[in-house]
């Protein structure tokens, strides 16, 4: 298998007098994983229906490898797609609900093909089971390997993980990304958990109001990113007041640069909870509020004066960061992006 050039162009979509997709342009390279992130309603699940051809689009065009597809019907545009629901037909065993998706193809059943593709999923030993007998992380990959067994151009997922539970849901998303850099499919992956969209992408395009606000790599979406909405949207971080001078903003005692340049006075400044550290002392201005057990990793709520700071700090040190605690608090050098 191997990937296509994605291309959406100046896409508007509109449902009655809601604007779903905005003159939406997202261009996927070929073998490429690109995810969509964003809130309800921010037509990230409206770009993916309208690239695989179940929803029309106002105005715009869909590009697939070069051609022009916006005419096409779905069944026309060589595209496999895994639902939230798992959609298997309950009367099928595993393989021939594989093999289904090979027939409609007009192709032959293809025994072998579909023994491959579950095989491929992790879950070969299992073909002849009927999907009640399948737990919920098991009917995915049957639903996934149906996807995968045409050899689409193009795979599209529309948050095919949401109902699954924590633990199967992180096996699985790794294992989608393992298979998709096997296969090297092109990959549209629409998901509302953040931790998901930056763990198997290559780049992440993050969505508001039927507009990219920011299309980069995870790292530069989490860490360098281009609008305060992206920057709030995006994991946690404090809202902390500050004062711009220069290139540079003081929060809480501490000049830090601007991750974008703005005008002097007074601001916002959004800090990650990594980026503060809590440490004990008798003479410092903050004290520990609440602590928050959370694994390896920590949370702990300070009061500085009137302010409320959130810092993450390694769970050993919890026992030293008591509610009460007195404690000095230091932001790490690093830009930082305002509200």
């Amino acid at each position: 298998m191997t990937g296509v050039a994605v291309h959406l162009k100046g896409l508007r979509r509109s449902f009655g007098p809601t604007l779903a997709l905005d003159l939406l342009d997202l261009a996927i390279e070929p073998g490429e994983f690109i995810a969509l992130l964003g809130p309800s309603g921010c037509g990230k699940t409206t770009a993916l229906r309208v690239l695989a051809g179940l929803e029309d689009a106002d105005s715009g065009a869909v590009l697939v490898g070069g051609k022009d597809v916006t005419a096409l019907p779905a069944n026309r545009r060589d595209m496999g797609m895994v639902f939230q629901a798992y959609s298997l037909f309950p009367h099928l065993t595993a393989l021939d609900n594989v093999s289904f998706g090979l027939s409609l193809r007009g192709r032959s059943r293809n025994v072998a093909r579909a023994r491959e593709m579950l095989d491929l999923v992790g879950i070969g030993p299992l073909g002849a089971r009927y999907p009640h007998q399948l737990s919920g992380g098991q009917q995915q990959r049957v639903a996934l390997a149906r996807a995968l067994a045409i050899e689409p151009s193009v795979l599209l997922l529309d948050e095919p993980l949401s109902a699954l539970d924590a633990k199967v849901r992180v096996q699985l998303r790794d294992e989608i990304r393992r298979i998709q850099t096997e296969v090297g499919t092109t990959t549209l992956f629409v998901t509302h958990d953040q931790e998901e969209a930056l763990a198997v992408a290559d780049r992440v395009g993050v969505m508001r109001a039927g507009k990219l606000e920011q299309l980069a790599a995870p790292a530069d979406i989490y860490l360098a990113p281009a609008t305060p909405f992206v920057a709030e949207f995006v994991g946690l971080s404090n809202r902390l007041p500050g004062t711009v001078t220069g290139d540079e903003v003081e929060v809480l005692g501490t000049r830090l640069p601007l991750l974008a340049p703005a005008s002097p006075g007074s601001v916002t400044a959004l800090i990650r909870p990594e980026s503060v550290q809590v440490t004990p002392d008798a003479g410092g201005t903050g004290t520990v509020l609440t602590t928050s057990f959370g694994g390896p990793i920590s949370k702990v709520t300070v009061t500085v004066g009137e302010q409320l700071v959130v810092a993450q700090v390694a769970t050993g040190r919890l026992t030293a960061l008591a509610p009460g605690t007195p404690v000095r608090v230091t932001l790490s050098p690093g830009p930082v992006a305002l509200a």
